[in-house]
Formats: structure tokens, sequence, C-alpha cells
């Protein structure tokens, strides 16, 4: 288990793009299982839509690939600094279920299928009251931040 603490150790990001708020489990290299708790007060309701507020699916992708972020770095023994940060690297087979809004608990899990040379490729779900949301096959890579000569 890992409280907001813990989370901003292992995550570069902060408001409003910090997308996990809880890790339940975490199987160093193996599995995570995290939580997103969706409330009214997202900023993305605003605008994503005003009359039923639904959460945009890139950014439950986005939840996805942060709790994987967390899996990499605790995998690796790492925690993100000015020199590193965990990329996308590309997503395969998205699929989108329901909509997720306001009062929504969103439940984020990642497998890691392969680690080779800093590349990992993750299944990842994302599930509210045990009901699939969102799927898809995500490709991430950690890399040190190189300065522009």
């Amino acid at each position: 288990m890992m409280d907001i603490q813990g989370i901003l150790r292992k995550l570069p990001h902060r408001y409003p793009f910090l997308l996990v708020d809880r890790v339940l489990e975490i199987e160093k290299g193996v599995r995570i299982k995290a939580l997103k708790n969706v409330t009214i007060n997202e900023p993305f309701f605003v605008g994503h839509f005003p009359v039923r507020p639904v959460m945009p699916g890139v950014l439950m992708l986005e939840a996805l690939a942060q709790a994987a972020a967390i899996l990499s770095f605790d995998s690796a023994d790492a925690e993100p600094g000015d020199d590193t940060v965990v990329y996308f690297a590309g997503i395969d087979n998205a699929r989108f279920k329901r909509p997720v809004g306001p009062g929504d608990q969103l439940v984020l899990e990642a497998v890691i299928e392969r680690q080779k040379a800093g590349v990992f490729r993750y299944k990842t779900r994302a599930t509210v009251d045990g009901h699939l949301v969102c799927e898809a096959d995500l490709m991430c890579t950690m890399r040190k931040i190189v300065e522009p000569t």
C-alpha cells in the first residue's frame, strides 16, 4: 500500500495532472492496483461536459500510465528526479466500455508483460464497482532527460 506521500515521491506529476490517489497493492516487477477518486471538482469537468460530466478517455489512459509508472520506478528501485521520467511509447488495443463520472472510484490495474532496456509493456485495465470501463496495452519507456546543447 502507498499513500499520497509515497505517490508524490514516485511520480513527477502534480495537481491538476496527478491522477493516482492511492496504491492498494504493488508486487515489485509484476503488478500494481491503484485508485483514482473522481470528483466533481476535476478541472476537466468544466468543459467535458457541463450538463453530463464525463472523464475523458485519454485521461483514463493517463491514469493507467501513471499507475504503471509507479510500478516502473518501484521495480527499478528508482525515484523520478530532475533527470528521469517515464514517457508513453505506445498505446494499443484501447477500449472504453462505459462513461466515468463524478463520484466514481476508478480502480487502476497494470501488469508488466515485458521489460527490456528501460522499455516496459503493460496490460492495463480500469474498473468502477467491478465493471470494466477501460482497457489498453501500454508501452512506456524510462529515460534520462538530456538537456539540449
